[in-house]
């Protein structure tokens, strides 16, 4: 019940994100002098619809998005008589501009509010987490392993600690083995037993330490259909670095949070160039192979994890997705190709810049941009995305992405 719960959380978190985009082209259309005939979240048939001045709002049936009408988004829209003067194509540039941008901004400012309330709430973590096998906590180390994972509660030192090592030194090598990795001091540990030489790099200085390595019993990895299985290890109680979340007052929380946003713009671009490249793990995970943890997901998939997430009550991971979810629909958005929002701006800006020549060789402005002689591309745009968004879906539900 509380992973339901959670993946109809998560999908209400969507449809309240795609809601307000839509609500930002509405509220600053409106705000600038045009007339919005409808406001409506999802595609395909009507669910239901009411009228409030001018606009009718509704829901329909297929939740994969929503839009909002503005009359004249184009010059080949058909106007009724009262909406000529107020038909968006005949605004001033700086108008349309601010109606396309206004459904981008929500998204960004939605993203900015999700990430203040993480950082006064939970703490912000660290978006690039240390490489190498730097050593984090150090906690007892209990000799059993419990059913759900977790460990029972202890409270002698770490033998790691007791041998010198602490937290911020990084593992060179474990008895010889090196360990660029911190899988690769686990992996060199486990068939341990008794004293092992553990060599970590501290301050630009190596240093060794024997460390008593106690054998215990955890379950580990395996093939089988429960995917784990009980075995007796060696561990000496380290954990790696994660730089665990910093959290701070309303007050700091504003600059850390503009920083962190920054960090998560840099990241979500990265993400959105290599959509292209995923194409091909995406067909593999749906043909029977591994699902890439890194392939992108569809509102499915999303909802799912969401609902993963609260089912642990990991509630700052589910908050920070849905953060990222927001600056992934405006930056997307961003794209100069129709139908997005980035489409019509470049078709606006265009239209500016043409005008300006035309002025400057004594000319009247031209015409408005022939949406029709676009349509072909904008049709290649919507096939190619239609087809990845169905191979994102198809890839969630026939082999999701598990993280735990």
């Amino acid at each position: 019940m509380v992973f339901v719960f959670g993946v109809v959380l998560f999908a209400l978190g969507i449809t309240v994100s795609i809601a307000l985009h839509e609500a930002g082209h509405m509220w600053t259309a409106r705000a600038t002098g045009m007339k919005v005939r409808r406001f409506f979240i999802g595609f395909g048939p009507k669910v239901f619809s009411f009228r409030r001045g001018e606009t009718e709002y509704g829901l329909k049936a297929i939740p994969a998005g929503g839009f909002c009408d503005i009359a004249g988004m184009t010059a080949i829209d058909e106007l009724a008589p009262d909406e000529i003067e107020r038909a968006m194509y005949r605004q001033k540039t700086w108008k349309r501009l601010v109606v396309m941008m206004g459904g981008i901004g929500m998204n960004f400012v939605l993203g900015f509010l999700l990430i203040f309330t993480l950082a006064v709430g939970w703490g912000l973590p660290n978006l690039n987490p240390p490489t190498g096998a730097m050593v984090g906590n150090m906690d007892c180390v209990p000799p059993t392993q419990n059913d759900n994972l977790t460990l029972p509660k202890c409270d002698d030192p770490s033998p790691a600690f007791v041998a010198g090592i602490r937290q911020g030194d990084v593992i060179v090598s474990v008895n010889g083995t090196e360990t660029p990795e911190f899988a690769d001091v686990v992996a060199a540990t486990q068939p341990l037993s008794g004293t092992a030489e553990f060599v970590v790099e501290r301050s630009g200085e190596k240093l060794t330490f024997p460390v008593e390595v106690l054998r215990v019993q955890r379950f580990v990895s395996d093939g089988t259909e429960t995917g784990r299985r009980s075995a007796t290890v060696g561990a000496v109680g380290i954990s790696r670095e994660t730089f665990a979340a910093t959290q701070y007052n309303p007050l700091a929380a504003i600059p850390a949070s503009f920083a962190f946003t920054g960090d998560m713009f840099v990241e979500t671009a990265h993400r959105l160039v290599q959509m292209p490249s995923k194409v091909a793990d995406l067909w593999t995970s749906v043909t029977g192979g591994e699902r890439d943890p890194e392939t992108p997901i569809s509102v499915v998939g999303a909802s799912v994890i969401g609902g993963q997430l609260v089912e642990r009550s990991l509630w700052p991971v589910f908050v920070l997705l849905l953060a990222s979810l927001n600056f992934f629909l405006g930056i997307f958005n961003l794209l100069p190709l129709l139908p997005l929002d980035g489409g019509h701006m470049a078709v606006t800006i265009y239209e500016r810049i043409r005008n300006f020549f035309r002025n400057r060789r004594g000319l009247p402005d031209g015409g408005p941009v022939d949406y029709m002689k676009l349509m072909p591309v904008t049709y290649v745009v919507i096939v190619i995305g239609g087809a990845y968004m169905l191979l994102t879906l198809t890839a969630d539900i026939v082999n999701p992405i598990q993280l735990f």
